[in-house]
């Protein structure tokens, strides 16, 4: 089933149909019309198109357009022999520093670089003074000028294999290199290279039709696209049909490879791209715990940077949870790695990344797109300002749900009325400037609503906005919560924001979990300095006005900064040696409630 992705795509379905129909001409027009095609009629020469010769004769009274398609063969035939070259060649060249010594596979990468820096119709060219004039020659200069782009691609792809657990294990094991890689390594990076492969063939076809336009490919008496072109140039200005039909051929020719090369590119990054190195989920923490299930949640970028460092939480359906720390401590990053919004260089790792029971890697962008909502902290920059709110709105519903757009803009009125814009179809037609702060904010509420959300991540929604406000968008979120049953993921700064709205509250610092517990026992229980010093800090109307305000001491580490021991003990009055030396992992206290600390619950207790 994974091999007919590529058919599901418009663009895949219609390639695939072209690659059939040159695949049928290739086998049976030279049986078919091969002999019409080479017939000479002196009665006839240099004739343009008419209804017995459609697209005229040449020099010699032959039928041009029986010629293009004979043709297909022998141009088809080439291309895929000198794409095969390249391939096994640029395969070879690409595998081998795997397993060879040291100072050869640099001197065999060195020349793949050099090699790349050089245009492949350069490459061609140069090839093809060496190997001569000729079909051969022709094969082989384009066989070998696509060979160092794939070699390179090979190189970048077995390194990416190669240092994977299993590639380790099988060296531990005694395997040796030269079994490795055709064992190991090569099945594990053949789909991107056939993917690839498709694309080259496209390439070989238009350049080797371009050799024999310059009369440096096939010679007469053969005869191929490229040839057929070239004849045909020499008239254009008197009748261009005899270009035309071979120049049309190659065109068609050149995308069908092409577009079925992107088409197969397309699926297998929509099969690759969510979870990078997302490993098989523990034994008894299987994907179906909840509604969102993370285990182990780890975000890295490029100097060994760890912002978020092994997460893990369950959000249950229906349910509000809220996740709280100061500004670095990993919360929004969190909420970007489960809605797959991590950017290139970041990468996401996860034992068990799931959304509705399914891995997700494995959910497809339109079901994503539907049952999560990603509520951003600052619709201003979050809304394209050169388009109507309502446009935006309704491009959810048109490329998710497949509505048109009259009934999506429709649509888009009805969820502004939803979360409460006075004049929602007079809205639709204004531009996010248009709206005030919170407006906008309950606007990106309301594009979240497009689908039917089963999960809402609201990433710190109230920031910059006034009191009153506040407290509207998240009655809205709870409104939201209670008339779809969706599960809500708060993400805030403010402790007693979450105190007062959500069923469970996770405390972060230094991107990780420090403790997890109900919120209506969050003012009486919370057991880690961390949670007890965000509490303090919050005055509220029982505060002596006349004492200096509670803050934490220090700031927070940055990612790059974290060495071994807890991260908040330079700022823990409780903080010992052990707390300076080794960092504590998340235990549960009791049911609902897990502290990452060394201290015990006695002398937590105490600092009350």
């Amino acid at each position: 089933m994974r091999r007919l992705t590529v058919l599901r795509s418009p663009v895949g379905a219609a390639s695939a149909v072209l690659l059939v129909v040159l695949v049928l001409l290739a086998v049976f027009a030279p049986l078919l019309w091969g002999d019409r095609a080479a017939a000479i009629d002196t009665d006839a020469i240099g004739q343009g198109p008419s209804a017995e010769h459609l697209l005229g004769t040449d020099q010699l009274g032959r039928d041009i357009f029986y010629r293009v398609l004979v043709a297909t063969r022998l141009t088809i035939g080439l291309a895929l022999l000198a794409t095969l070259i390249g391939v096994v060649t640029g395969l070879v060249l690409g595998s081998v520093p795997a397993v060879l010594p040291r100072w050869a596979a640099r001197v065999v990468t060195s020349a793949v670089n050099i090699a790349v820096a050089f245009p492949g119709l350069l490459l061609a060219l140069f090839f093809a003074v060496i190997f001569g004039t000729g079909t051969t020659g022709a094969v082989l200069a384009i066989g070998f000028a696509i060979a160092p782009s794939f070699a390179r691609l090979t190189q970048t792809l077995t390194a990416s294999v190669s240092g994977r657990d299993f590639i380790a294990a099988a060296r531990v094991c005694g395997v040796g290199g030269f079994r490795i890689l055709t064992r190991h390594v090569l099945p594990n990076i053949a789909e991107p290279l056939v993917v690839n492969a498709t694309l080259a063939a496209g390439s070989a076809l238009t350049a080797f039709a371009g050799l024999s336009f310059l009369g440096i490919g096939v010679q007469a008496p053969s005869y191929d696209w490229g040839r057929l072109l070239g004849e045909g140039l020499n008239r254009i200005y008197v009748t261009p049909a005899p270009a035309l039909g071979a120049a049309v051929a190659v065109v068609v020719a050149g995308l069908a490879f092409n577009l079925f090369g992107e088409a197969a590119a397309a699926g297998h990054r929509q099969r690759t791209r969510a979870v990078t190195g997302e490993t098989p989920h523990p034994a008894g923490e299987g994907p179906h715990d909840g509604l969102l299930t993370v285990r182990n949640l780890r975000v890295t970028f490029p100097g060994g940077v760890e912002p978020v460092r092994g997460v893990s939480f369950t959000v249950h359906d229906g349910e509000m949870i809220g996740v709280v720390g100061e500004s670095g401590s990993g919360k929004s990053l969190t909420a970007l790695a489960v809605s797959r919004l991590v950017e290139h260089p970041g990468t996401v790792t996860a034992d068990t990344l799931a959304f509705n029971g399914k891995p997700l890697h494995e959910t497809k962008d339109q079901e994503l797109g539907t049952r999560l909502a990603m509520v951003f902290q600052d619709p201003t920059t979050s809304f394209n300002p050169t388009q109507r709110i309502g446009r935006q709105l309704a491009e959810v519903s048109e490329v998710h749900q497949g509505m048109s757009r009259k009934a999506a803009l429709r649509k888009a009125a009805d969820r502004l009325g939803a979360v409460r814009i006075p004049e929602p179809e007079h809205r639709t037609g204004q531009y996010p400037h248009e709206f005030s702060g919170g407006m906008r904010q309950r606007a990106m509420i309301a594009m979240g609503l497009m689908g039917e959300p089963q999960l809402v991540i609201a990433d710190e929604p109230t920031t910059a906005l006034d009191v009153t406000v506040q407290q509207e968008v998240l009655r809205l979120l709870a409104q939201i919560r209670h008339d779809r049953s969706a599960a809500v993921l708060l993400i805030s700064h403010d402790i007693t924001v979450v105190a007062q709205t959500c069923d469970r509250v996770l405390v972060m610092y230094a991107g990780r979990i420090v403790e997890e517990l109900p919120t209506d026992e969050l003012f009486e229980a919370a057991r880690h300095p961390y949670t007890t010093a965000l509490l303090k800090a919050v005055p509220d109307m029982d505060t002596d006005r006349d004492a200096p305000l509670a803050v934490i001491p220090g700031r927070p580490p940055e990612p790059g900064e974290i060495g071994p021991g807890c991260p908040f003990a330079p700022r823990c009055p409780l903080a010992d040696e052990q707390c300076r030396t080794e960092e504590p992992d998340l235990t549960t206290l009791r049911d609902g409630h897990r502290v990452a600390c060394w201290k015990s619950e006695s002398e937590l207790a105490g600092v009350r």
